[in-house]
């Protein structure tokens, strides 16, 4: 787990990456693979899930990692791509993006890199 970051624990419906992207479902304190940039993100997991029904640390704040989906520049706000990795967040008119965070380094697919969680919406 990252030092500078906090987190909260939830269960998890299914089994998803090592820093990976999860939103929240519609059950109390349950978050499930985040899929899309239109998912209400909860943010990111410290470790891997194996299966449903297991607790998962989430981060909630500070800095932490996350794994990329594609090339991301410093300062980029991120979203998901359809992996749970992160990907820069695009306006889309008519759409709204769920943020996890800015990136603080370069990175391109694969990487592991830190952001500074800061969860938001970009509204189009």
């Amino acid at each position: 787990m990252s030092a500078n970051a906090w987190f909260k624990s939830f269960t998890i419906t299914g089994a998803a990456g090592d820093k990976t992207i999860v939103k929240f479902t519609a059950n109390r304190g349950e978050v499930a693979p985040a899929t899309a940039a239109t998912d209400k993100i909860a943010g990111v997991l410290a470790l891997a899930a194996t299966g449903a029904g297991q607790v998962v640390d989430v981060a909630m704040g500070g800095v932490h990692e996350v794994v990329a989906g594609g090339v991301i520049a410093a300062g980029d706000l991120l979203t998901t791509d359809a992996n749970g990795a992160a990907v820069p967040a695009v306006f889309a008119a008519g759409a709204a993006r769920h943020v996890i965070g800015k990136a603080l380094v370069p990175a391109v697919a694969g990487d592991i890199f830190p952001y500074l969680v800061a969860p938001s919406v970009i509204a189009g």
